[in-house]
């Protein structure tokens, strides 16, 4: 049972995780330490589903995964769109992959050093290790994939939109799709819309007005799928990302 009492603001409120990591970026470094010792649980289950085996605190992937927590607490911005335990997730798979794949050259290299296996063995245990390698580096891939496809659904959800909705609603012409995309890809490049909409979960209407030759109605049309296109853009979905990019007309 963890027994670290919930951090509140100057209001009496409970803070979310995410004012607490800006507040350990503005240097509570006492803080730092009661959530890294807070969240370790995590780690090591995000380790573990990487490796696809129980990680403890003596393994060194549980040490890789501690030094991701923290430089996820580092770089974490607001801007991103995500919740920060979404960020830290994806910056320890990152390190423990890498870790994985540096690993995985030593032991090829140091292999082949060995006088006493042949040519054949050294060739077919080289074929082995690459396929096997392969393999893991495309299931993590597919994993990675669905776990920001479900990161997504939980963000579109805080917007009131669901995938359902969104496959109603989204602009059956190309020429409509690719101007709806440009409006969401103009609005995250300008940080005082991107703040609005994540702030009332809205899109600026009146504000995307001035930056657009669209017309209102054609905006309040689209603004379901404007609002999810967004939303990939600023959560860095980076696996979402074909289906964002422009669309060719045959």
């Amino acid at each position: 049972m963890n027994n670290i009492q919930p951090l509140v603001s100057d209001s009496g409120t409970v803070l979310k995780l995410e004012d607490k990591i800006f507040r350990i970026q503005n240097g509570d470094e006492r803080l730092r330490n009661r959530i890294i010792t807070n969240y370790q649980p995590f780690i090591k289950k995000v380790a573990s589903k990487v490796c696809n085996r129980f990680i403890d605190h003596t393994m060194d992937e549980y040490s890789i995964g501690l030094f991701a927590f923290n430089e996820a607490i580092n770089q974490y911005k607001d801007t991103q769109g995500t919740r920060f335990l979404t960020f830290a997730d994806m910056v320890i798979r990152r390190r423990i992959i890498d870790y994985i794949r540096k690993e995985a050259r030593s032991a090829k290299n140091y292999y082949l050093e060995q006088p006493d296996v042949d040519e054949e063995g050294q060739e077919e245990s080289y074929i082995e290790q690459q396929a096997a390698l392969q393999y893991y580096e495309e299931q993590q891939q597919i994993q990675e994939r669905l776990e920001q496809i479900e990161a997504y659904k939980e963000l579109l959800a805080e917007y009131g939109i669901t995938f359902k909705v969104l496959s109603k609603n989204c602009p059956k012409h190309i020429d409509a799709r690719e101007n709806a995309k440009q409006i969401a890809k103009m609005l995250v490049e300008k940080p005082e819309l991107a703040q609005y909409l994540k702030e009332k979960k809205q899109l600026p209407i009146k504000e995307l007005l001035q930056f657009v030759s669209c017309s209102r109605k054609t905006i309040e049309r689209n603004r379901k799928f404007i609002i999810a296109v967004a939303l990939i853009h600023l959560g860095g979905f980076t696996a979402l990302k074909p289906y964002i990019e422009p669309e060719s007309i045959e």
